[in-house]
């Protein structure tokens, strides 16, 4: 049994405020596996007020010892990534040997990045007119962190705060916490000093609030669903605080008639049925040309049925569970909402994979004869789901892959180089996946829409927690 039982504020391991704790349970196999504190809005003030205290010694720090720590932090993380990647896997059911790379490796890469970053904050831009621009950090920042991707959403947000000179006030997922255990534990291993990091775990709907509307803090970062989304905007509006939000997605994936369609229909299948399905930025409307539509559906099927499902510590194992019995109910109902809207069921179903019977498991499911009026089409289900809806030409295509509230990611396959930019600049999304690359922690991360504002990763990332100065004058 992991167990922590105090939170970690002002370069202290402390007692939270209330007596309250958090059972973490393994989706997979249904039981308590560890227990954590639970935050209560009082610790939220101890923790902003220390972040405060902090700031001012903090972003005047020189940009080369800003940088020097967060190496260390990364030294410090993958001393510990067997542990990161096993605690991880039980918190949530991704794969073991997934989680390695695109939960633990992937972000500690990422966080590399922006320790290089730090020193661009040092930059003096002369301009014409007699004035000068430099970056100075935002201030105190609260951020706010979902369970499907714990320690890389936590580097989006903390690695460019620390690599700007902010300090910060962290509140992971309940769900997902442990490590961001282990995060703290590497900042008091370094030296970071007291104050500039902070974290308290809690529940979303007592600390939310808490953090957003403290006026001590004076900017929010938020990762979640476009509903939270909006009341933590709200609640920051008194106080004119910069929030910050990624939120929810329905991304569409064109395949062109030029295509090839094995390859693409493969890519986009395995690609998004990854991490079960548990992703802002799945590619879940999958357009393909009317001509190749069957095709594309019997390729699909053999795909998803190829994919295994099961133990998350077996190396041979796709997909695990969903990451709790609640989100497991929420997807099987809306696979039953698409077959009674009407949508074909190619393959996968509400039932349990064959040979589990316990367990948040859900069947890789692939859909046919959807249409974007569809429920399944509208809103995200957060599984494995996805829907295939035909297309007559790439006009109509565009026009289906725009027609939704979100903008977060997008996909497009095509041989000819004019038609992949051709599309892609059409597509009202911050990403588009030209011919199935992989994820660039150095390349700008955010949507449009619904799907929120800002941008997290790389130089853009940091831009976020920065605050630009004209001098003007002088000489």
């Amino acid at each position: 049994m992991t167990e922590y039982k105090k939170i970690y504020i002002d370069g202290q391991w402390v007692e939270a405020s209330g007596d309250g704790i958090t059972h973490l349970v393994n989706p997979a196999t249904e039981e308590v596996f560890a227990k954590v504190p639970m935050s209560m809005p009082e610790d939220v003030d101890k923790a902003v007020r220390a972040a405060r205290r902090a700031f001012d010694p903090w972003s005047r720090t020189p940009s080369s010892e800003r940088k020097a720590y967060i190496k260390a932090i990364c030294e410090g993380l993958t001393a510990r990534k067997d542990e990161l990647a096993s605690l991880i896997s039980q918190e949530m059911g991704i794969p073991e040997h997934f989680a390695m790379g695109i939960q633990v490796t992937g972000p500690i890469s990422g966080l590399d990045i922006f320790a290089d970053l730090a020193e661009t904050m040092d930059e003096v831009t002369e301009h014409e007119g007699g004035y000068i621009t430099i970056k100075e950090a935002a201030g105190v920042c609260a951020l706010i962190t979902p369970w499907n991707f714990p320690l890389f959403q936590v580097v989006a947000k903390v690695g460019p705060a620390l690599a700007a000179g902010c300090t910060c006030v962290l509140k992971p997922s309940e769900q997902t916490p442990l490590s961001t255990f282990i995060f703290a534990e590497v900042c008091e291993q370094v030296g970071l000093p007291a104050g500039v990091f902070n974290l308290v775990p809690g529940k979303g709907s007592v600390m939310g609030d808490a953090l957003s509307s403290h006026p001590e803090v004076d900017l929010v970062s938020f990762t979640g669903s476009t509903e939270v989304g909006v009341e933590i905007a709200k609640s920051g509006a008194a106080s004119v605080k910069r929030v910050c939000q990624e939120l929810g997605g329905k991304s569409p994936f064109i395949i062109a008639e030029d295509a090839p369609l094995k390859k693409a229909v493969k890519y986009v299948v395995k690609d998004s049925m990854f991490n079960s399905g548990q992703m802002c930025v799945q590619l879940s409307r999958i357009l393909v040309h009317e001509s190749q539509y069957e095709e594309a559906l019997q390729i699909a099927k053999e795909v998803a049925e190829s994919l295994v499902v099961g133990d998350p510590s077996d190396g041979n194992t796709f997909l695990g569970p969903l990451s709790s019995m609640r989100a497991r109910e929420s997807v099987v109902r809306y696979i039953k909402k698409g077959i009674e809207e009407g949508a074909r069921l190619v393959t996968g179903g509400p039932e349990l994979p064959e040979g589990l019977d316990k367990g948040a498991y859900v069947r890789p499911t692939i859909f046919g004869d959807v249409n974007n009026d569809m429920t399944i089409a509208r809103e995200e289900i957060f599984g494995p789901v996805l829907c295939f809806i035909p297309y007559k030409d790439e006009a109509e295509a565009v026009a289906i892959a725009n027609d939704t509230e979100f903008g977060l990611s997008s996909g497009v396959w095509a041989e000819d180089k004019d038609t992949q930019m051709r599309i892609a600049r059409q597509l009202r999304a911050g990403q588009v996946k030209v011919n199935g690359p992989a994820f660039s922690f150095a390349a700008p991360f955010g949507g449009y829409k619904k799907s929120g504002n800002g941008r997290e990763w790389g130089a853009s990332g940091l831009v976020e927690y920065t605050e630009e100065k004209a001098i003007l004058g002088g000489g």
